[in-house]
């Protein structure tokens, strides 16, 4: 089986264009490779939620030379409370605080970017970062839409920037010791995975346009998606519910469990089959604004007939499988299936009801060891320690989730959501990105930008 590594050499893009031409393209900052010793220094665009947590863990690093310069956000009302964060992880040194991520990139002192935006601004912001020499970190899924995923994936080969996106089961011990449980066979051939997304999610009401509050750059917010007047309720974190910024919970949530499935599946190829139905039950379309399927089942199939699938469910529902599964994973082979909840699995064989392997067991019996161990594997250093030390020796293939291995797993929640919205079943050219015969579908794979924030069709 190829490894990470020659995977990435052998269908890395090599491509041809312009940049955007921002003012950090200095020899200083593009060129820069840096020592197993310096310091790593850092900017953060994106600071409420998950850019909060980005920010403490990353300045938490700071014993290790990491060092966050400056923290941007399109609304102010976030500043301090990180810039505090901060400096409590770096002797009380507080970072510096923008609203325009460009002066971000602009500074040439900072080597990367840690990208907790919206989904609409992924993209984009990755493309601008690797034109401005920077290293990116950015969250799930990689991109809004799939055209603009490649773009990114373009962009990182162009300028030879490191790019690892936030699929952080790639460096957890356990996740990795089950996967490599499965790649040894150890239920037989894998011939389907299944994810799961069951989270709660209840209406959160409807509320009539207005003026964006003074902290906000409402214009910046939107950035790339399209124009519509400020509503409080599509804005902070109700954002994931409509299409022209989010990607509902499947599209949310769901990129962890698509990139598992996908992984222990062992496809590195886009499926050739897709079919998506669901709906928004059980909350008023006259009550909440919410655009995107709270249930939602999603299958896919690839070109030797193996078979993922995935279930999104927004409302009152059970768990899955013996350790009641509302957010993991399921493996099925010609032996066996395996379950994986958070990082813990358990492999069944046949239809025993008693595990023979698991986190934390010995591979032939859930009490008594053989000679096959899969007790608990070495420790990982954790995904943001693994970025840093990308960044540290400039290789990409030293990322546990390089960008193309992020958009291999960004695009089938994006084919998922496609074809929910055309209501067919969807044949998919993985070669070329694109739908066999199916101009609707086709559409849906890139959108309109909004000047002056367009992703470029040369990067």
């Amino acid at each position: 089986m190829e490894n990470r590594r020659t995977f990435i050499k052998k269908t890395a893009l090599s491509t041809a264009g312009v940049s955007v031409g921002l003012t950090a393209m200095s020899a200083k900052s593009y060129g820069r490779i840096l020592g197993a010793n310096d310091r790593v220094t850092l900017g953060v665009i994106g600071l409420r939620g998950r850019g909060k947590d980005l920010t403490g863990a990353f300045s938490g690093m700071s014993d290790k030379g990491v060092y966050i310069k400056t923290v941007c956000d399109v609304d102010t009302q976030f500043f301090e409370p990180v810039r505090e964060l901060v400096a409590e992880n770096q002797d009380g040194k507080k970072p510096d605080s923008v609203q325009d991520m460009r002066k971000v990139l602009d500074d040439s002192k900072i080597d990367a970017v840690v990208i907790a935006t919206p989904n609409h601004w992924h993209s984009l912001a990755s493309i601008w970062a690797c034109q401005a020499g920077k290293h990116v970190y950015v969250e799930k899924p990689s991109s809004h839409n799939i055209w603009e995923g490649r773009k990114m994936v373009e962009a990182a080969r162009k300028y030879n920037r490191v790019v690892q996106v936030g699929f952080q089961n790639r460096s957890s011990s356990n996740v990795m010791q089950a996967i490599g449980f499965l790649h040894d066979g150890g239920i037989g051939d894998v011939f389907m995975a299944r994810g799961t997304c069951f989270k709660p999610r209840d209406s959160f009401g409807i509320s009539p346009d207005s003026d964006p509050p003074e902290t906000l750059d409402y214009d910046m917010w939107l950035g790339p998606a399209t124009y519509r007047p400020y509503n409080e309720k599509r804005g902070h974190y109700n954002w994931h519910w409509h299409w022209n910024t989010g990607n509902g919970d499947t599209g949310n949530q769901g990129p962890h469990q698509f990139d598992i499935a996908r992984w222990g599946l062992g496809k590195r190829v886009h499926p050739v089959k897709v079919q998506s139905m669901g709906g928004v039950f059980g909350i008023s379309p006259h009550g909440c604004s919410q655009e995107t399927p709270n249930t939602q089942t999603s299958l896919f199939e690839y070109n030797d007939g193996k078979i993922l699938e995935f279930e999104t469910r927004g409302r009152f529902t059970n768990g899955e499988a013996p350790s009641g599964i509302k957010i993991g994973n399921l493996f099925y082979g010609t032996e066996g299936w395996l379950e994986l909840k958070g990082s813990n699995w358990k492999a069944y064989r046949e239809r025993e009801e008693v595990p023979f392997a698991g986190s934390g067991m010995e591979a032939e019996g859930a009490a008594v060891g053989g000679n096959n161990s899969y007790r608990a594997a070495p420790s990982s250093d954790g995904h943001f320690s693994n970025f840093i030390d990308a960044v540290r020796s400039g290789d990409c293939f030293d990322l546990n989730c390089d960008i193309l291995e992020g958009h291999m797993s960004s695009v089938l929640p994006h084919l998922g959501n496609i074809a929910y919205k055309v209501g067919e079943t969807l044949e998919f050219n993985g070669e070329f990105e694109r739908f066999i015969e199916n101009d609707e579908a086709n559409m849906l794979l890139t959108r309109n930008y909004r000047h002056p924030y367009v992703v470029p069709e040369k990067v």
